[in-house]
């Protein structure tokens, strides 16, 4: 994995990238890990309200966003960074937390669809490709259908042929991996923003 993320990866990305400034970036990683195009993206204020009150194990992911595609259809998107044990339990649970939060909304919304973007630095499934979804079976109700959808991206299963034109896609696998990193950055803007502001991050932290 890319070294800027190592250390508290979530609770460092959610400091550089929770800012109205910032949607730009993450717009783009769900659009292209989504396969969707997004015509608004707000960051949801819940979680970031409650951190300081919530257990350890409760206080995680980088992102909360409510989107709303160009085919006007509105959902939540989480982005997380797992590691250690009970990956299958954390991705549950934040699962829950990202789609339990829109009852904490006096904004009159709808309940919308989740979705939650999981990045692990580790193959849990050799089955499974680098990017996966998990979804819950046709043959169960659609009502549970509509609303849960959970994206694995694992990192050590992507590869990319040197030589060969990025897409957006492999230019973003390839930067949260930590390989090619300025062919991607020469792919995408927001990569680069995100770079520059992970250095700010970074030489400007004070250890405590």
């Amino acid at each position: 994995m890319n070294r800027k993320f190592i250390a508290k990866s979530n609770f460092v990305l959610r400091r550089v990238l929770n800012t109205e400034e910032n949607v730009d970036i993450l717009k783009e990683f769900i659009e292209v890990m989504l396969n969707l195009e997004i015509k608004e993206a707000k960051i949801n204020p819940y979680l970031e309200k409650i951190k300081n009150h919530l257990p350890a194990e409760e206080n995680f992911g980088i992102a909360d966003l409510r989107i709303k595609t160009t085919e006007n259809e509105e959902r939540n998107v989480g982005i997380q960074i797992i590691d250690g044990e009970h990956v299958l339990t954390k991705m549950l649970l934040y699962y829950a937390q990202i789609h339990g939060n829109q009852l904490e909304y006096d904004d009159d919304r709808e309940i919308a669809k989740t979705n939650t973007i999981n990045i692990l630095d580790f193959v849990l499934n050799k089955e499974l490709d680098y990017h996966s979804k998990m979804v819950v079976g046709e043959t169960m109700s659609n009502i549970i259908h509509d609303y849960l959808e959970i994206h694995i991206l694992q990192l050590p299963k992507f590869k990319i042929e040197i030589n060969k034109d990025m897409t957006l896609k492999q230019a973003w696998m390839s930067y949260l991996k930590g390989e090619n990193i300025k062919e991607a950055i020469k792919k995408s803007k927001n990569i680069r923003k995100l770079d520059t502001l992970l250095e700010k991050y970074w030489n400007e932290e004070v250890m405590e």
